[in-house]
């Protein structure tokens, strides 16, 4: 056949080839360009679901995804949203067909450097310089709050993180500010916007000349992260990269929103000041109704059908845990945060029991749950763990030593995105005491 045979004429009169196909196995991008023909989705569009109104208040939009279109085809972002709670823990959990990418793959970043989390030595002395720091740190910024009134938003929880990496690194408090600036740009470069990951590439590589003379004069201490680095042969890019791909927003994230629905509501945070476990079961809480990461992006290993459709190689699945966590046939009345919910231990699909054998709301940022035992013998907690004492230890130090917080008088605090896909966390929470 001549190449001018070859040519089909379109019914709006554009000649296209046509390829005889000969292999086995589906056409995935005619099945996908039929598949949108015809395809009525009128009680919500893509654009709503990248809009301001989105990254304000997300939920009312997914709402309409999980009660109507369990796997909405997003044309215009795309990708396809799932949002039923059996569905995206089914994604959430499923290796052998999808995969979540490093954040490196984002910057299009190739060999950038190593991702250590799985290194036992780093392991170890991050698992004992966050509990060592854990609550000196609290006290430490509680104890620099203005006279009888504070931010917690500002004054507390996005500080707290990074006050606590600092301790971890050895980072002197002249240079911390400097490290917040760039360490908050590399995380935020992740995301689809070009001056973000411009500035985010160039705070990698600050980042990296700033941690060169440090790794290699680490101390020898026990806790010392930076010298477990360099024990197993890390350079100041691995290091770059573990602090890159390690979360961040669960414990900024959690600790913003648990203090809001703990402080909505005075009942709330009565109750859970008088008892350890009760400030325990209110966070766990905060990740099933607030999670900090509301959202994570999962890709097709290969072609693939699920819910009645097929899914290319590649294939983009954003999966809600927002959505997921407040659907309404796991947990009873599912928007309203309740500090003392019993169904919050409902059986989880696919296994999703946590290693402490209290299965909640899914936490993205805090990764699959952990295979190993709750207290392992051979190896530290696992982050989940590790992150949910950290911020239990932060919040019960506040809620010690500052027993009379309530809310300034007219504040009505939200938690809501500055940025679609950035941290779902209240920003503003002024407090008095």
């Amino acid at each position: 056949m001549s190449e001018a045979e070859n040519l089909v004429v379109g019914a709006n009169g554009v000649a296209v080839p046509h390829f005889e196909h000969s292999g086995e196995g589906y056409r995935s991008y005619e099945v996908h360009q039929r598949e949108r023909v015809g395809q009525s989705t009128e009680k919500i569009n893509g654009a709503q679901l990248a809009s301001a109104d989105y990254a304000a208040n997300p939920y009312p939009y997914l709402q309409i995804l999980r009660e109507n279109y369990p796997c909405y085809r997003d044309w215009i972002n795309n990708c396809y949203w799932v949002t039923g709670y059996d569905d995206v823990t089914s994604i959430f959990t499923d290796e052998a067909n999808f995969e979540t990418r490093p954040k490196l793959w984002y910057y299009g970043l190739q060999g950038f450097g190593r991702d250590l989390r799985n290194e036992m030595p780093v392991l170890w002395a991050w698992s004992k310089a966050m509990d060592g720091f854990a609550v000196p740190v609290a006290e430490q910024l509680i104890a620099g709050f203005g006279k009888g009134e504070a931010d917690l938003a500002r004054d507390f929880a996005v500080q707290y993180p990074i006050v606590l990496l600092g301790r971890m690194l050895e980072i002197p408090d002249d240079e911390l500010g400097t490290f917040a600036v760039r360490y908050w740009r590399a995380q935020r470069g992740v995301l689809w916007y070009p001056q973000a990951q411009l500035a985010g590439r160039q705070a990698l590589d600050e980042l990296v000349r700033y941690f060169t003379p440090k790794l290699a004069a680490a101390s020898d201490q026990e806790t010392s992260v930076l010298a477990a680095v360099a024990a197993v042969g890390g350079s100041a890019a691995d290091l770059v990269t573990t602090l890159l791909e390690a979360d961040h927003q669960t414990l900024h994230g959690a600790l913003a929103n648990l203090w809001m629905n703990l402080l909505i509501e005075p009942v709330n945070f009565d109750h859970v000041k008088q008892d350890h476990m009760a400030m325990k079961i209110a966070y766990l809480e905060t990740l099933r109704h607030s999670p900090p990461v509301i959202t994570a992006e999962r890709f097709a290993r290969h072609e693939v059908e699920r819910f009645g459709r097929l899914i290319p190689e590649g294939g983009l699945m954003r999966i809600s845990a927002l959505a997921a966590n407040r659907d309404p046939r796991i947990f009873a009345d599912g928007d309203r945060f309740d500090v003392d919910r019993r169904d919050i231990c409902h059986r989880e699909a696919r296994g999703q029991y946590r290693a402490d054998g209290l299965p909640q709301g899914i936490a993205f940022g805090l990764g699959r749950p952990s295979r190993h035992p709750a207290v392992p013998e051979d190896r530290p907690r696992s982050l989940y763990a590790l992150t949910r004492d950290t911020a239990v230890a932060a919040s019960w130090t506040l809620a010690q030593m500052l027993p009379d917080l309530r809310l300034r008088d007219g504040t009505t605090p939200v938690a809501r995105c500055l940025r679609i896909g950035e941290t779902y966390a209240c920003w503003e929470l002024p407090v008095r005491f």
